[in-house]
């Protein structure tokens, strides 16, 4: 059973970083691209980030382009998302997907 689990969200301030993970399961995991999307209240799903298969090769969203990073550690099943320079409009759940297979999220709040 594919299963793709977030976590390190949380409550930080502006300015603040974190570094959220997304552990898989159930897959190969290097098959495949993996993205980061995200959702804020009231608005569609977006993309923010993604990494090839190897690791290779990355690419972001405009709005989070120098202050967001991307890895993946295919050895332990797990992406990463380093996101520095937080501000309040990246307040949203994040989601990893993987070939159509969708996390359950985890919520980044960025606030003073």
């Amino acid at each position: 059973q594919v299963q793709l689990v977030e976590s390190g969200g949380g409550l930080v301030q502006p300015g603040g970083s974190l570094r959220l993970s997304c552990v898989a399961s159930g897959l190969t995991f290097s098959f495949s691209d993996t993205r980061w999307y995200r959702q804020a209240p009231g608005k569609e799903r977006e993309f923010v980030a993604r990494i090839s298969g190897g690791g290779g090769i990355t690419d972001y969203a405009d709005l989070v382009k120098g202050r967001f990073t991307v890895s993946r550690d295919n050895a332990k099943n797990t992406m990463y998302l380093q996101m520095n320079s937080l501000k309040p409009e990246d307040t949203a759940v994040y989601y990893c997907n993987w070939s159509g297979k969708w996390g359950q999220g985890t919520q980044v709040t960025v606030s003073s």
